[in-house]
């Protein structure tokens, strides 16, 4: 998948999951408990982590496969450094 293909898909998550909160927000106070448990444990976290990955998702991607690369090429110990 193209990563302007994944960028819209995560933008579009975040958009679609960030309009409820627009209703809870400008609600009655009296209709906000009937929702709130929705807005609370399930839209707010997809909105955090659909915006921290928007913004700095480039910088988890970097360190993941900087991991896997680490991972596929043996460690070097100083006795293979002196020689």
């Amino acid at each position: 998948m193209k990563e302007g293909t994944k960028r819209s898909i995560f933008r579009w998550i975040h958009i679609i999951f960030g309009i409820p909160i627009i209703g809870y927000i400008y609600d009655s106070p009296t209709d906000t408990p009937n929702y709130a448990w929705s807005i609370r444990y399930v839209l707010l976290p997809v909105l955090l982590i659909s915006g921290l990955w928007m913004w700095k998702g480039h910088v988890v991607r970097r360190l993941i496969s900087k991991r896997s690369a680490n991972e596929t090429t043996p460690m070097k110990t100083g006795q293979e450094f002196e020689a």
